[in-house]
């Protein structure tokens, strides 16, 4: 039985103010569930349907607390519209020092992302394409998000995080011999660019790009080329529609993969 002060504990944790305080967020899904078995992350309660428990064992899932509910239970605590069989409450790992240098070939910036579907997605590209860390301006929205949680598809547990000043990422990036490309409709073409080994990809705001403070200490402004032939045309790209095309053509035209 999961009492009323839980349910409202629980529910609490979609706004990032509770998050922060109770030092804890929300994974829902069961294979997402489970995708934290594979992971740092810790674990502080499993809130499964009986139907569940035998995989979290199968998987070797650990948490501090378990707790067996019912389906009509776990939909009183779930954010979700149709839940599954698992709700897991995770602790929000401590954000590491910033580091001296960039350790991978290609590093984002993310400056000012709203939208948590945006946000969840660009994690999901960036551990497809073997990105392992991502920055982001304080405007940047929650990666704990419980929406960029779902919209990750489990890509959270093995893609980093880091809210960091533009300008002090700006200094890593430079003493790590790295060349900071900005994403802008007047930018260049990025398939005739001649595009560095070691690379930092700043990408902006659904509605208003990237920040005057930031556009101005870029390295190198890029753009994707419109293609379409008609009168009337698209104006731009979705963000995450184009961080993946740039990242694919990052690690294309380096020979990365």
């Amino acid at each position: 039985m999961i009492s009323k002060s839980k349910i409202k504990q629980l529910s609490s944790l979609a706004i990032k103010k509770y998050r922060n305080s109770a030092g804890l967020f929300l994974v829902e899904g069961d294979k997402m569930v489970l995708e934290l078995a594979k992971s740092h992350i810790g674990i502080a309660e499993l809130i499964v349907t009986g139907e569940f428990e035998q995989s979290v064992h199968n998987h070797g899932l650990r948490a501090e607390t378990i707790t067996l509910v019912s389906k009509d239970e776990l939909k009183k605590v779930s954010l979700l519209k149709t839940p599954q069989n698992s709700l897991a409450v995770c602790r929000i790992p401590e954000q590491k020092p910033l580091p001296e240098t960039l350790s991978d070939d290609l590093t984002l910036y993310l400056d000012g992302i709203q939208d948590p579907g945006n946000m969840g997605t660009i994690i999901r590209i960036c551990d497809w394409f073997g990105i392992r860390n991502i920055f982001c301006s304080a405007e940047t929205v929650d990666p704990y998000n419980p929406k960029v949680i779902q919209a990750s598809m489990g890509s959270f547990a093995r893609v980093s995080v880091t809210e960091c000043d533009f300008m002090q990422f700006r200094t890593i990036a430079q003493n790590s011999g790295a060349c900071i490309y900005g994403t802008f409709m007047e930018g260049s073409n990025v398939y005739t660019e001649n595009l560095s080994k070691k690379s930092v990809l700043v990408m902006g705001n659904e509605g208003n790009g990237i920040s005057d403070a930031i556009k101005n200490a870029v390295d190198q402004k890029i753009s994707i080329p419109n293609f379409s032939e008609n009168e009337h045309k698209a104006e731009s790209l979705n963000v995450s529609v184009a961080t993946a095309i740039l990242c694919s053509e990052f690690k294309r035209s380096v020979g990365r993969v």
